[in-house]
């Protein structure tokens, strides 16, 4: 399926591994220019020019913690114009809500809640002037399905959604979008759990892992990045224009409901 978006400028935060990067791909591979961003320069060095080889699309990197105004700035200098948006960055880590003191409560909603929040304030008025935009957060499956230990990340997630929620009405007219993308259990690298940078899981390991973690997915197996890419993408289609304000978990069938 042609989306209709070759040519579209995209940032993409947080793409230089995991979900971002397959946001990415996919959206390099429907022919979009990109700017992406990750907090090492090497890797998204690396991931840059593979993206760059493989589609023969404009890649910009912009190297840094996209929380930190100064990085907010460089993309939006590096994209002044972007036809699309996808919202990422790293959750807290898992942590008994007990051990959260002040600090380290308002760092998680600054990441998870405050920065998507600044970015589509800084894109959403051009986009609706020009007639087309779509933005994509990547939020996750806890907002529906909290988790005990990862209590500030679906909190300051679902205070994203409720944020946007309103917002994404006031913009539907001007062929703007707003939905999230709620993953589950993807195979990433969060999901390996700690281990060093660049390291090889041995293959015996990795199947048992990925068994055990499957286990209660009715789908029976890990989603990837690359198919978590293709339904972002889509959803930055000019075929997604009527859809807006949603939450879309992609998790193999884990969250059960009927509506």
């Amino acid at each position: 399926m042609d989306l209709g978006i070759s040519g579209r400028k995209a940032i993409v935060c947080a793409s230089s591994k995991g979900l971002g990067r397959g946001c990415a791909t996919a959206l390099a591979e429907a022919g979009c220019d990109l700017v992406v961003n990750g907090r090492d320069a090497a890797l998204l060095a690396k991931t840059a020019a593979e993206i760059r080889e493989r589609y023969k699309v404009t890649v910009t990197e912009v190297a840094g913690d996209v929380s930190d105004p100064k990085v907010q700035k460089a993309l939006l200098a590096a994209c002044p114009e972007p036809d699309i948006l996808v919202n990422n960055n790293g959750g807290p880590p898992f942590r008994d809500f007990r051990e959260l003191d002040r600090e380290k409560i308002l760092a998680g909603v600054t990441n998870n809640m405050v920065t998507p929040i600044e970015l589509v304030q800084a894109v959403i008025d051009g986009m609706a002037a020009r007639g087309f935009g779509r933005i994509v957060n990547i939020t996750s499956l806890s907002v529906y399905t909290p988790l005990a230990g990862l209590d500030l990340s679906s909190g300051a997630r679902a205070g994203l959604t409720s944020f946007l929620a309103g917002v994404a009405r006031t913009v539907a007219d001007k062929n703007v979008t707003i939905n999230n993308l709620l993953p589950g259990k993807l195979d990433t690298d969060r999901l390996r759990g700690p281990h060093e940078p660049g390291s090889v899981e041995d293959p015996a390991a990795a199947a048992a892992r990925k068994a055990r973690i499957s286990a209660d997915i009715p789908a029976k197996r890990l989603g990837t990045p690359e198919e978590f890419g293709q339904i972002c993408a889509f959803l930055c289609s000019v075929h997604a224009g009527y859809l807006t304000g949603q939450n879309i978990p992609v998790d193999g069938g884990l969250y059960v409901s009927a509506f």
